[in-house]
């Protein structure tokens, strides 16, 4: 349960990866500053300001959808048409600037976010869980399912499908494509402000939260870079297999992602649920 609950966090990490690869073909490398900066201002909502967990909650990913969509309108449009190495480096260059940012605000020091979630386990069929624990697990099924509905159900989403596709074909059909990828980022800054709200309690509010995107960044691998229900399972698989090593090899569990990542690309160099591409030539 517990590697499950954690391995939730990876896949939301890897679903803000899949998302703006998928619609821009950049691979976003300061997706985990996004996550560590959606923390702090949830720990600054509800600590020194005093408002409560769920206006806190609401308000932080309103305003991490805000920065989302800024970056994108501000800094990554100015590189369309640029190779992918300029928006790898432009993405790292924004993680930098996002730490340095937070670190001037609010400094190095770890902190704590208080939550409406019981630290006494609950016994479920003869399992202890945490409370925490069940909301990562919760908070995370509804976020995919909300996701789904949009993608499958809505104008936007299908608008949004489309140019992650075949970005010149959505312009010609009179989609808005730069309108597409301002949204794009502000639903995967929005994902990372989930994350890291839900993953702050079990860890601690502090700059190093960023590290996350390691693991997510092999889950979206794992699971196929690309596919949105391979980033969710990518993220499981990992979490799984760090607790149950962490239990038999606790020396090993750091490395315990990467060797996953490596065995399973040996088998299904797609990842599990990437699917075929090819160019004509």
């Amino acid at each position: 349960m517990n590697g499950l609950a954690v391995g939730a966090i990876y896949g939301l990490t890897a679903l803000g990866f899949v998302l703006i690869y998928k619609a821009t073909e950049v691979v976003n490398f300061a997706q985990g500053d996004l996550l560590m900066l959606g923390a702090f201002i949830a720990w600054t909502l509800i600590v020194p300001l005093g408002l409560p967990y769920i206006l806190a909650f609401v308000l932080t990913i309103a305003a991490m959808a805000a920065i989302g969509a800024g970056l994108d309108r501000f800094v990554m449009r100015q590189i369309i048409g640029q190779p992918h190495f300029a928006g790898i480096m432009l993405t790292i260059g924004l993680a930098f600037t996002i730490r340095g940012i937070a670190s001037l605000v609010w400094g190095p020091q770890e902190r704590g976010l208080p939550t409406p979630f019981a630290q006494q386990p609950r016994n479920i069929g003869g399992v202890l869980v945490q409370e925490s624990m069940l909301a990562i697990a919760a908070g995370t099924a509804i976020l995919c399912a909300v996701l789904y509905l949009f993608f499958r159900h809505t104008r936007l989403g299908v608008a949004m499908q489309a140019a992650s596709q075949n970005q010149l074909a959505a312009y010609l059909m009179a989609i808005p494509v730069k309108s597409v990828f301002t949204l794009t980022w502000a639903i995967a800054a929005a994902v990372s402000a989930i994350a890291g709200i839900l993953i702050a309690p079990l860890l601690a509010v502090e700059l190093n939260l960023w590290v996350i995107v390691l693991k997510g960044f092999a889950a979206a691998v794992l699971g196929g870079f690309g596919s949105i229900p391979g980033a969710i399972l990518g993220g499981l698989l990992i979490g799984v297999a760090e607790q149950l090593v962490g239990v038999y090899e606790p020396s090993a569990k750091g490395i315990t992602a990467y060797v996953v990542l490596l065995v399973v690309l040996f088998a299904f160099p797609r990842g599990l649920l990437g699917e075929p591409q090819g160019k004509r030539v």
